[in-house]
């Protein structure tokens, strides 16, 4: 199992449209990469370590797949239609992070 992480770095005055991101963004990737997506996860900066500091990301998501392989195959068929949406919810370069999962865990 991956995770996939598209993080969103702040900066002053970029344009980033939470609501649209959640509502209609991630629900289309979700889409697009099909079973090669178990779930995802979608973060908005708040704050850095320092209180009342801008975050280091204003946005985050998670997709958890079921292979790099998979991945790749799936975004890659979506490519244009992907990057085509990013203008109806940000202004910022992503940063991505392809990652092995080693842990999970929800107990306590």
């Amino acid at each position: 199992m991956i995770e996939v992480s598209v993080m969103y770095p702040y900066a002053a005055g970029a344009r980033f449209d939470h609501a649209y991101y959640r509502d209609r963004h991630m629900p289309m990737m979700k889409r697009l990469l099909g079973a090669a997506c178990l779930y995802y996860s979608v973060d908005k900066g708040i704050s850095g370590r320092a209180p009342e500091s801008a975050p280091a990301y204003i946005a985050k998501c998670e997709f958890v797949c079921t292979s790099v392989e998979a991945y790749r195959a799936a975004s890659g068929q979506h490519q244009q239609e992907i990057r085509g949406d990013f203008a109806n919810y940000t202004d910022i370069q992503p940063v991505l992070l392809i990652s092995k999962v080693v842990a999970e865990r929800s107990e306590v």
